[in-house]
């Protein structure tokens, strides 16, 4: 049985640092390294995910130490909101349980130059034919549909196959991480289930805590950090949170199975089977890795289609092209992947795998990465909280590359489980709740909406304050949503 959450010792590092010394558990290679502040360490002390946090530390050749996030959570062998860097040249492994079964879940934000006044009278009517129109539920299909050479050619060329199609911009490949591609991606070492599974789903919303909102930026905290992503205060924008759907998960699911017995095979000891790893530069590390980076190219095209259907949606709800309203792409971020970087550890520059979980990329001005218009800056971090409160924006900071391999949160993060949200909204109508705030929700289920009511996650705003002081990332500006659909 773990250790109940609240047994575990921690160290105070600083005001938004915690520690849990390797002397903790033997076997613990690392520290494990929590950032929150007094109010949010509380919270998470009543989660086993701490636990999880101290379970990571044992993986083969991990880096400096195992990472959370404020809005960490219990999650499938990495807490949501882990993060790890592994060292291939160091035995390092690489384990699904840091990805997670949505691989290349992540968010992407759309400014328009919309006002809320212009788009208030004709809300309810946007969101019904957004409803109506983008596919949203468990195992919906969409318009898009490809054939298997076509399926393989997205798998391996990502949001750049789109852009062929004149299904993406150039401006959408240059703003999406990676420019939307993750080199080296093995689509034959994806499974024939999974490619079944993602055939018609390319393009589709999904369910849980996956949604489009349009949203309006209410506080802008940093001019110019702001005028570099084009947003202002009282602009609409549209926010969209979706992964890898089935294909994804399938291939998660493919390699959990194929670790099953891995980490025996190489003498691996591991407090908690789902950390089912096996060494990067093993036979079943590269065919994960390449069938990751496969699902993680899904996942862009998947949020490419959406927005190219938001656009359409739009034109015709307005009765303008979405040029003539400017709805361009400010960024897009992955917080569910595992990526080799180049980072200094111990005064040393390595590459290393990088696994995000719950957690997003957070480069800071300057790096090499990023697309030439936000150099100066830093990149675009986009954090969403809940349906019902804010979202935000952040950039890139250098104590991300300092304190935690270039990483900061990725959003609000669960407060409750599904089942313990879904049974307080008993004789509830959570829609009439958020109307009540002048927010517009379509959902699939009353289910949907109860697991995902506000009252289900952390306060968002607490969580940045304390990448914000870390300085992991900045506040740029904060969104609040209008209108909501889900699956």
């Amino acid at each position: 049985m773990p250790a109940a959450a609240n047994t575990i010792p921690l160290e105070q590092v600083d005001a938004c640092c915690w520690r849990i010394p390797k002397r903790y558990k033997p076997g613990m290679r690392v520290d494990g390294l929590i950032f929150a502040d007094d109010r949010l360490i509380e919270q998470i002390k009543g989660d086993q995910a701490l636990e999880q946090v101290a379970n990571v530390a044992f993986l083969p050749g991990i880096q400096t130490a195992s990472f959370a996030m404020p809005d960490i959570h219990w999650g499938y062998g990495f807490c949501i909101g882990g993060v790890c860097a592994t060292d291939p040249e160091e035995d390092g492994v690489v384990s699904p349980g840091g990805v997670g079964y949505d691989i290349n879940c992540g968010v992407r934000l759309m400014r328009t130059n919309l006002r809320v006044d212009e788009v208030q009278p004709r809300l309810k009517t946007l969101v019904e034919t957004l409803f109506r129109r983008i596919p949203t539920g468990v195992g919906r299909s969409g318009k898009y549909h490809f054939g298997p050479s076509e399926l393989q050619q997205l798998l391996a060329e990502g949001v750049g196959f789109l852009y062929q199609r004149g299904l993406a911009t150039e401006r959408d490949v240059d703003c999406t991480e990676a420019r939307g591609c993750i080199d080296e991606a093995l689509p034959t070492n994806v499974s024939d289930r999974a490619l079944e599974r993602g055939a018609n789903q390319c393009g589709t919303l999904g369910a849980g805590n996956h949604f489009l909102e349009v949203q309006v930026v209410d506080q802008i905290v940093d001019e110019r950090a702001a005028a570099a992503m084009e947003l202002e205060k009282d602009m609409v924008c549209v926010l969209i949170h979706s992964g890898s759907r089935g294909l994804g998960y399938q291939v998660c699911d493919d390699a959990l199975r194929m670790f099953r017995s891995v980490p025996a095979v190489h003498g691996i000891e591991l407090p908690d089977r789902q950390l089912a790893c096996a060494p990067i530069n093993s036979p079943e590390g590269q065919h994960y890795i390449g069938s990751m980076r496969a699902a993680a190219n899904f996942a862009f095209c998947n949020r490419q289609l959406l927005m190219w259907q938001t656009r359409e949606v739009f034109q015709d709800v307005f009765g303008r092209s979405w040029s003539d309203m400017d709805m361009q792409l400010v960024y897009d971020i992955a917080h569910n992947i595992a990526k080799f970087e180049q980072h200094r550890v111990d005064g040393k520059v390595k590459t290393v795998c990088v696994h995000r979980k719950g957690a997003t990329r957070a480069f800071p001005p300057g790096h090499p990465e990023l697309p030439q218009r936000y150099r100066e800056i830093g990149q675009p971090v986009i954090i969403p909280g809940d349906m019902g409160r804010a979202s935000w924006i952040l950039a890139g900071a250098p104590g991300s590359m300092e304190r935690s391999f270039g990483t900061t949160c990725h959003g609000a993060g669960r407060a409750m489980s599904r089942t313990a949200a879904a049974k307080d909204a008993r004789g509830r109508r959570i829609d009439q709740e958020l109307l009540a705030k002048g927010i517009v929700v379509r959902a699939r289920s009353w289910k949907g909406l109860a697991e995902e009511q506000p009252k289900a996650y952390k306060d968002v705003d607490l969580v940045v304050d304390v990448v914000h002081k870390a300085g992991l990332s900045t506040k740029v500006a904060r969104l609040r949503p209008i209108g909501v659909i889900k699956g």
